[in-house]
């Protein structure tokens, strides 16, 4: 298993997010780490043939500075071109730099020049980055190598001392390549790190999601069973109260009637909540709905809910423009219901309801007067039981909200207003809610057919 994407190679994450993100990150690192090599190498390079007199084959190894250049422009190039970076690329890569590294040892002095332990950083590079037989395959081209520049290289005129103090260029040399490895391996090894747990705190919170969702479903399957049980006595009540309104008794005491009246209407609304908690636990969306368009539906949603709430002023601003036609949607209406009830709970006063158009978006935004989101509540918007009133089952209205703009293609935000409250902004694709417009020849073709 990859030691740093931690999944197979040419896989994606979860859930939709970018394939190999970590991979595309490491290659970026390796980027600059082998800029950080070109410039080191230039340094050595004009220190040891300008500043020790010591005579080094110049050309051929700026050719190699040069070839490495070209290389790693074109790494950058292509990792700013494509989203994901596979292991085999980060394989190639690090062969790239064993190679370079092995011509240069050879033009310098082969098995000879202190600078030959830089192999242990590629290897060590590879330990973190490659996965299985990649990461012995650079133990073995590096072992190859080695052996190799002890048979063959270009010698240095570099007279050879017995000396073990820093004096000695020889002692200085590997000095300078300690401290480069070290100081390499720090820097890269704390960005890995980094990207390790970018990706793990990115796991986390999808593992954390898809758990939430779970949960959901469980008790939307527990929520469904008892709404298709309450669904038949609540038939059989509103058969009665129908037969009840027609008596002539009722009909002769209008304080009866009205008590009859009023008892249909709550049966009613209970059967719409039966209704949309089977939508919500995963019924067929669309399930008993009717042709209608969107203003008169957002017409109707705002009219039911002042009827609910006789004593809290609800502003409603539609400044959607045109009317377009659609099903009306009972888990639209009560995932809007859920937001405007969420508001409600925290400023029963007043309550304000605006609906824009954003390119091919309906946009609903409610806003209230109340306290407002705490900073925990902000950063929890989503999750499920995340509540400030403090009573039991609470903490789901916004849970379930968030969810059904999801499974829409739309997104739902929180945020608190600069003069004090909140602000819950529902944005939802257009093309999932509105009815296409057919030709009537085309829907005559269909017929005749």
């Amino acid at each position: 298993m990859n030691a740093v994407s931690l999944q197979p190679e040419g896989r994606s994450d979860v859930q939709g997010s970018q394939p190999d993100a970590t991979g595309r990150k490491n290659m970026r690192q390796l980027i600059q780490l082998r800029w950080g090599a070109v410039i080191g190498q230039v340094a050595t390079i004009a220190v040891v043939h300008f500043g020790l007199d010591v005579r080094l084959p110049l050309m051929p190894m700026v050719g190699v500075l040069l070839t490495l250049v070209v290389f790693n422009i074109i790494s950058t190039l292509r990792c700013r071109a494509r989203p994901s970076v596979s292991n085999n690329e980060l394989f190639a890569a690090l062969l790239v730099d064993v190679c370079m590294l092995t011509v240069q040892l050879y033009l310098s002095g082969g098995a000879t020049n202190p600078f030959i332990s830089l192999y242990l950083l590629q290897v060590t590079l590879g330990a973190v980055l490659l996965s299985g037989w990649r990461v012995w395959a650079i133990v073995v081209f590096t072992t190859a190598g080695y052996i190799g520049l002890d048979q063959i290289s270009q010698p240095l005129p570099l007279p050879m001392t017995l000396e073990r103090d820093l004096s000695s260029p020889q002692m200085q040399a590997a000095l300078i390549c300690f401290v480069l490895n070290a100081a390499l391996l720090v820097v890269f090894i704390t960005r890995i790190n980094g990207n390790l747990r970018q990706r793990d705190a990115r796991l986390a919170s999808l593992r954390q999601r898809a758990a939430e969702e779970e949960h959901i479903v469980r008790m939307g399957l527990l929520a469904s069973g008892a709404a298709h049980e309450l669904g038949t006595p609540l038939a059989t009540l509103a058969v009665i109260l129908g037969d009840w309104a027609r008596a002539p008794a009722v009909a002769a005491d209008p304080e009866l009637g009205q008590d009859v009246s009023e008892m249909q209407s709550q049966v009613r609304r209970c059967k719409s909540i039966v209704s949309g908690i089977l939508l919500s636990a995963g019924e067929a969306r669309g399930e008993g709905s009717e042709e209608t368009t969107l203003l008169t539906f957002l017409d109707r949603l705002v009219e039911e809910w002042r009827l609910l709430h006789p004593a809290t002023r609800l502003d409603y601003d539609n400044r959607f423009g045109e009317d377009p036609p659609m099903a009306s949607d009972s888990t639209l209406k009560q995932m809007i219901f859920n937001v405007l009830d969420n508001a409600y709970d925290a400023a029963p006063e007043a309550l304000r309801l605006q609906v824009d158009r954003e390119r091919d978006d309906l946009v609903l935004t409610v806003t209230d007067q109340g306290p407002g989101f705490t900073p925990s509540m902000l950063a929890q918007i989503g999750k499920p039981y995340q509540s400030t009133k403090g009573r039991p089952g609470k903490g789901l209205g916004l849970f379930l909200s968030v969810n059904v703009a999801r499974t829409l293609g739309g997104r739902l935000t929180a945020a608190n207003t600069d003069a004090g409250g909140a602000r819950v902004r529902i944005a939802l694709p257009l093309a999932v809610l509105v009815l296409d417009d057919e030709p009537d020849d085309a829907k005559g073709g269909r017929d005749a057919s």
